[in-house]
């Protein structure tokens, strides 16, 4: 039997002029179009909206759905409300896959079926994504951004509904990205990104760069290791192995400043303490074995809990 291939696709956006063409005519190429796409255009002041609106008269399955303009991009917990502000406007029991894809990336023709078929080989594959590459700056050459094996990407997570149903969806939260994952392996399910040569796609944005520029970026990724629970050690390991990634020291220095600015004046955590505990084992695990081994070690453990969830292993 052929397996149903109906995939959500739920793209925040605003002002994305300068890149918008190209992520909707890299999404016309795909070679399994999406049953269904929603921009959610957050009060864009640019070109976007009349772009959209062409574009929407070429694609039967493009819908645009517009919040009025709240005086600035709201990155984080912003965006999700965005993204729930157009998944509130469908039934997700409609769709098989549910993708949250942002409007600044030029991805590969297959993408979208080469991930449905990742998960149809896999059924503990409840968020997969592939691997985004940026134009250096100075030299002009394209190179890889760094993101572990074991997160599906925030510029295009793609997920199993029922995946996305079991972790409560989007935390409305800086490191939403992050704790979802996380959430991901404490059920048993697994998370990756695959960096194969078909699904490498071009982030016309670089992660962690920030509409306000790098250090407000990677000052928000420190809050957000903050926010999420993570242990000071993990995430000094994590700036130091950072050090060489562009740009060079000043990245870093911004990650550890965020981090321990926000121990200091004592800001609020996740509430979930059982979560934080488990991500503070896995972490451990990591700086003792190495992120990959151990990845596999706690996805090996955690196999047998995902069995008991899901006897007859049908998830689409």
């Amino acid at each position: 039997m052929t397996p149903s291939r109906r995939y959500l696709l739920i793209s925040p956006c605003r002002d994305e002029a300068e890149y918008l063409r190209r992520t909707l005519d890299s999404v016309a190429a795909q070679t399994v179009p999406p049953a269904l796409w929603i921009v959610v255009d957050d009060g864009s002041t640019d070109e976007t909206p009349a772009i959209l609106e062409e574009y929407a008269g070429r694609l039967p399955y493009l819908r645009v759905v517009r919040r009025a303009d709240r005086g600035g991009r709201k990155v984080g917990p912003g965006v999700i409300e965005a993204f729930y502000a157009g998944l509130e406007t469908v039934r997700l029991e409609d769709y098989d896959y549910l993708c949250k894809l942002d409007m600044d990336l030029d991805l590969p023709p297959r993408y979208f079926e080469l991930l449905m078929a990742r998960m149809e080989a896999d059924p503990r594959v409840g968020t997969t994504s592939g691997k985004p590459w940026f134009v250096h700056p100075q030299t002009g050459a394209l190179e890889p951004e760094v993101c572990g094996d074991e997160m599906s990407v925030g510029m295009t997570k793609f997920y199993r509904v029922a995946c996305f149903r079991e972790i409560g969806g989007f935390v409305r939260q800086v490191m939403w990205d992050g704790i979802d994952c996380h959430r991901c392996r404490m059920l048993g399910w697994i998370a990756e990104s695959v960096d194969t040569e078909p699904l490498r796609f071009i982030h016309l944005r670089p992660q962690g760069a920030s509409h306000k520029g790098i250090w407000t970026g990677r000052l928000r990724k420190g809050f957000g290791q903050y926010f999420m629970g993570t242990s000071p050690l993990y995430h000094l390991a994590v700036a130091v192995y950072h050090l060489p990634a562009y740009p060079a020291l000043i990245g870093s220095t911004a990650m550890l400043w965020g981090y321990f600015r926000s121990w200091l004046k004592g800001l609020p955590r996740y509430d979930d303490p059982e979560f934080r505990r488990f991500l503070r084992t896995y972490q451990r695990a990591c700086l003792r074995l190495g992120k990959r081994a151990a990845t596999a070690r706690i996805n090996a453990e955690r196999a047998q809990l995902w069995q008991a969830s899901h006897p007859l292993a049908d998830t689409r």
